[in-house]
């Protein structure tokens, strides 16, 4: 049978090839070395180049929890890729923006109802930080510039994101960024096998949150403008906040008038077993971050959602009404493909109850993971929702060889898992059935325990 351009693109592996592509947060020598193609997805599943099934074990990047190929998607993005493919993002609109950014304030806490679209979570990331310092001084306080980040946080590759960020190996190659003052995580020791929240009492709980006031005092107030955290953190992996370390932060920010970011780029639009990490943990944030399953992936789309009464500080401010209120934004602001993905994905998650299913899955995920507990190398297990973090003890001198090698091993066995660091990271699609949440986890815990 003769082969399609396509076909035989996908078939390709040879190294001058590839050689043109410098590969993202990727081993590129490794890569190329023993190249892992995609070849199609569907459903939960991927199909790599040689026509094996893999299944989807972190839902594409976290993003995908509607699963792969779906035609409502799909179609929608044909129909306006033919009809308005791009306009202006500047000075011009287009009717899906506004339907998309409705939808959106419809499944966030109350009071967070001003959408600014962004192209990623990244972007997502550094809007709400340039927005939180813009906001001080449009309001007189042009002293608030601070921004505090958290140890572990993740927000993304940009330079305000990586400078409040605190995973080092994100910063340690690109000098100085934002200045920024980082709180303490709040993952608890190896062998704590914590099933959700870790308690509020202790030294690992609730009280963490009070070491803002030490930076607070530092600083003072009149110099911070905001603090940016993730419900949970899920690129360091799935870091839970403790009981009740969310609401004091929401205490001290708002005591101190100092704006709470939430960065829910992982946690927004069901992941969480709820439309967001604010309303899981009930806390709600002055601005909150969103990517990923607003378009199932399918399409890149961000945005960031203000509070009322900061959109109103800069109207109020913005003189003359044809001038700009808040010079910022990216060509692809609301790409109106990218809109048409994002409402058919928010339309899927209603029509098909995910959020609902998330919750009904998320006891039979955690009893599944926390079933490692024993395996060869697992150091602790952390979960919520549809996301669980695995710490794998580490080989000496090498922290992340061992996760390469399980995930490796995993992939070899039909299944695709993230290796981050010193942690295995899941994330199941919220369609997946039991029966495959136990494969995945059963093929995990026969990997740890064959692995050196």
């Amino acid at each position: 049978m003769d082969l399609t351009d396509s076909q035989h693109l996908q078939q390709r592996t040879d190294a001058d090839w590839m050689a043109a592509h410098w590969m993202p947060y990727t081993g590129n020598r490794d890569f190329k070395a023993k190249p892992r193609m995609m070849a199609s997805a569907s459903g939960a599943y991927y199909t790599m180049q040689d026509g094996k099934k893999v299944f989807d074990g972190l839902s594409g990047l976290w993003c995908a929890g509607l699963g792969h190929g779906r035609k409502e998607i799909a179609e929608a993005v044909g129909r306006q890729a033919a009809t308005l493919d791009y306009s202006p993002a500047f000075q011009f609109g287009h009717p899906l923006s506004f339907e998309l950014a409705n939808k959106i304030v419809e499944r966030m806490p109350a009071g967070l109802n001003r959408v600014f679209f962004t192209g990623s979570g990244s972007e997502s990331a550094d809007t709400s930080l340039k927005m939180a310092r813009a906001y001080w001084r449009t309001k007189g306080q042009a002293g608030k510039t601070r921004l505090i980040g958290r140890v572990k946080g993740y927000h993304g590759v940009n330079f305000g994101g990586i400078s409040v960020g605190g995973l080092v190996a994100n910063r340690k190659l690109f000098g100085q960024g934002v200045e920024a003052d980082h709180l303490q995580h709040t993952q608890p020791a190896n062998g704590s096998f914590f099933r959700g929240m870790p308690p509020g009492e202790g030294p690992m709980g609730a009280a963490l949150a009070d070491e803002l006031l030490a930076i607070i005092n530092l600083h003072d107030a009149s110099n911070i403008a905001a603090v940016i955290v993730e419900p949970f953190a899920g690129s360091a992996g799935v870091i839970l906040p403790p009981q009740g370390y969310l609401q004091r932060l929401r205490e001290i920010c708002t005591a101190h008038n100092i704006l709470l970011i939430f960065d829910e780029v992982i946690t927004g639009f069901g992941r969480a077993g709820a439309w967001t990490g604010s309303e899981a943990f009930g806390v709600t944030p002055d601005i909150l971050n969103i990517a990923k399953q607003v378009t199932n992936g399918a399409q890149p789309l961000g945005a960031v959602i203000a509070k009322q009464e900061i959109y109103d500080t800069f109207m109020a401010a913005g003189g003359p009404d044809y001038m700009l209120e808040f010079p910022h934004g990216y060509t692809y602001s609301a790409h109106p493909v990218c809109c048409a993905a994002g409402i058919a994905s928010l339309n899927l998650l209603d029509s098909e109850s995910a959020v609902q299913r998330v919750r009904e899955l998320a006891p039979h995920f955690e009893n599944a993971v926390h079933g490692l507990k024993g395996a060869r190398h697992v150091a602790d297990v952390r979960n919520f929702g549809l996301a669980a973090g695995i710490t794998v003890s580490p080989l000496p001198g090498e922290p992340a060889k061992r996760p390469y090698q399980i995930a490796m091993a995993m992939l070899a066995k039909g299944f695709y898992v993230r290796y981050g660091g010193d942690t295995i990271q899941l994330a199941p699609p919220f369609i997946s059935t039991r029966a495959e949440i136990d494969s995945l986890v059963s093929a995990l815990g026969e990997t740890f325990n064959a692995t050196a």
